[in-house]
């Protein structure tokens, strides 16, 4: 395991007005790309400037994070929408943040999708297909970041979009390939010791850990730390690290741009 690169990602800008989410500072820090909060599931135009205008500080890419619009839920809970729906809901957080982007300036890069809408495309053939759809309208260059080995990969990679697969460091999987639903047991990693041997163990044999069943062969073309946990720093340090040690770079899957 030498002489390779890879992204580490993390969900930031998911603060709003006054309500505070996370070391967004710190995390620019360590990450190569931040999905940025586009006002649906958190964030607001204040907090889409600031964590923007950081990450082009840093040199850090940038992409839209989508998700459902509810600020109770946090965006990890399905709301009744047609496929269709979906698509135009997505299409409006990403031009959103595509216009608060300018005024920095910094690109939006890719879109990944949060929480709820994550998992369901993932799942859903009908749903992937609408998100796909609505990203490619809004340019060739925007590429998907999706959960490595579900349906939204495979229904982007089919529609020809630049498609890039991700695992995540603190989640848990079923055989399936999808994660383990937050109110089940195996569902989050707490520990940045255990979070980090089990990320270099698949980067070691291409082999991910899942619950209830033999290890699975998954793409991954960037990892994911998520910023909104109270120990995210600390993992996500302890992560880098690791990965230099190993002799990965870490790199972001996209470049920069402006």
């Amino acid at each position: 395991m030498t002489d390779r690169s890879i992204d580490l990602n993390a969900d930031l800008g998911e603060a709003y007005g006054p309500w505070a989410m996370g070391d967004d500072d710190a995390m620019l820090s360590l990450v190569s790309s931040a999905n940025v909060a586009c006002g649906g599931h958190a964030g607001d135009p204040e907090t889409m400037f600031r964590t923007l205008s950081t990450a082009a500080q840093r040199g850090v890419v940038v992409g839209a994070h989508p998700g459902y619009a509810d600020r109770e839920g946090f965006g990890r809970r399905i709301i009744p929408m047609t496929p269709g729906e979906i698509g135009r809901m997505v299409a409006a957080q990403i031009g959103a943040l595509q216009a608060v982007a300018a005024l920095v300036p910094i690109e939006v890069r890719y879109v990944k999708l949060h929480g709820a809408l994550g998992n369901l495309a993932a799942r859903d053939a009908d749903v992937s297909a609408a998100v796909v759809d609505a990203v490619q309208h809004l340019g060739e260059e925007l590429a998907i970041l999706s959960i490595s080995g579900t349906s939204l990969e495979r229904v982007a990679r089919a529609a020809g979009a630049p498609i890039f697969s991700e695992i995540f460091a603190d989640r848990g999987y079923q055989p399936s390939g999808q994660l383990v639903p937050r109110d089940q047991p195996g569902a989050m990693i707490h520990d940045p010791r255990e979070a980090t041997d089990r990320l270099l163990g698949f980067l070691e044999s291409g082999l991910m850990p899942v619950v209830g069943g033999d290890p699975i062969a998954l793409d991954a073309h960037s990892i994911c730390v998520h910023g909104d946990s109270g120990g995210a720093v600390a993992m996500a340090r302890m992560i880098r690290d690791e990965l230099v040690t190993a002799g990965m770079s870490p790199a972001a899957f996209m470049h920069t741009t402006s």
